[in-house]
């Protein structure tokens, strides 16, 4: 493969934001009590009641995965079932970190296109499930994913209306925001009427995807609701000792909405180059390209060359390829990939030499 000329493998793969480099600089001054005992940690606590303009309470924590799993094993007994799409990534990708730190929950598939789930397929499950019958799992919680993992945004009102079904029936909604500031960018609204005014009562608020540093943070929207939170957290080895270094980056990550603007640019590029690409022959989508992230269908031979040229990317199958924008994807990277697909999607596959093309022929 040629030297790489630009990085759409994730955005995981990006640098972190000045600023909260700056934050932390600042931070390491002086003493303070550790575990959350610091003035630091005091201003995160009331910086986000004003950011979300209701009462939480914040814990950072160090991944993302740690922010979903203990979310939901808080608020779902070990013999529990969670509800969420089968592309999510609790059910994909997180080692079933939700089954070990809840003691036993179990994950349930529910169907929606690009990721999401609906209410009515929602209602369905949960009407099958055998409520209060001790050889079935218990529905317990509802995870939605913001924006989806393949792409999608959730209305406003479609997470309203997940948030009725379960609430009727007793269940917490967790929303997992590992890329909650792509879905509010895109969405225009308030950070309010993205969680708890549509029925959110617990987020994994991400940072680490749009320019943070090794933090996360558990929002929690209701005094009810994951009381014995902490005791979770500190079991699992996910409470930081050194808590105002987490905290500083948080504080700094929303401050003046920076994370607002870092998604927007990732958004605003990730539009670009579907904009650019889709009138392409042999180019399309299998999803929304919603937020950061582009789903880009391609013939295997085109996506094969499109590597050969230096062009990093995760590779879904045969014929599907995502390229996942960053808030530092520069035009330049944009650029290079547009030029890139447009030469490979022209591009015929090589036939087979001729004596194993007549092979292939006579191949039974």
């Amino acid at each position: 493969m040629n030297k790489a000329i630009a990085d759409f493998r994730s955005d995981n793969a990006g640098r972190v934001a000045p600023e909260l480099i700056t934050a932390l600089a600042t931070a390491n001054n002086g003493t303070v009590l550790g575990y959350g005992g610091d003035p630091l940690t005091a201003q995160l606590q009331a910086r986000f009641c004003e950011l979300f303009e209701t009462p939480v309470r914040v814990f950072p924590v160090p991944t993302g995965t740690a922010a979903n799993a203990l979310s939901l094993a808080a608020v779902c007994p070990s013999f529990g079932a969670v509800y969420c799409s089968p592309d999510a990534h609790i059910h994909t990708a997180e080692g079933n970190a939700l089954g070990f730190f809840s003691g036993g929950a179990r994950m349930v598939g529910v169907p929606g296109p690009h990721g999401k789930i609906h209410a009515q397929a929602l209602e369905r499950a949960i009407g099958t499930a055998g409520v209060g019958l001790a050889n079935k799992p218990q529905p317990a919680a509802v995870n939605v994913v913001q924006s989806t993992d393949l792409g999608a945004v959730y209305g406003t009102d479609e997470v309203a209306a997940i948030s009725e079904v379960a609430h009727a029936h007793g269940l917490k909604v967790h929303m997992d925001g590992a890329r909650i500031a792509n879905a509010i960018a895109r969405l225009g609204c308030t950070p309010a009427q993205a969680t708890w005014k549509c029925g959110v009562d617990i987020l994994s608020f991400g940072i680490t995807k749009n320019g943070g540093l090794l933090a996360d943070a558990i929002v929690v929207f209701r005094p009810d609701v994951a009381t014995e939170i902490g005791f979770h957290l500190r079991r699992a080895g996910a409470v930081w000792s050194k808590m105002r270094f987490a905290s500083a980056q948080i504080l700094a990550y929303v401050e003046d909405g920076l994370w607002l603007r870092l998604a927007g640019q990732a958004n605003q590029v990730a539009a670009h180059i579907a904009a650019r690409i889709a009138p392409l022959a042999g180019v399309g989508f299998s999803a929304p390209v919603d937020a950061n992230v582009l789903f880009v269908e391609m013939a295997p031979h085109a996506l094969t060359a499109l590597q050969e040229e230096g062009i990093l990317f995760q590779r879904r199958g045969p014929s599907l390829a995502r390229f996942v924008c960053r808030w530092d994807t520069s035009t330049a990277d944009a650029d290079a990939l547009v030029a890139a697909i447009t030469r490979v999607s022209a591009m015929r596959e090589h036939p087979l030499p001729g004596h194993l093309e007549l092979h292939a022929q006579h191949r039974p």
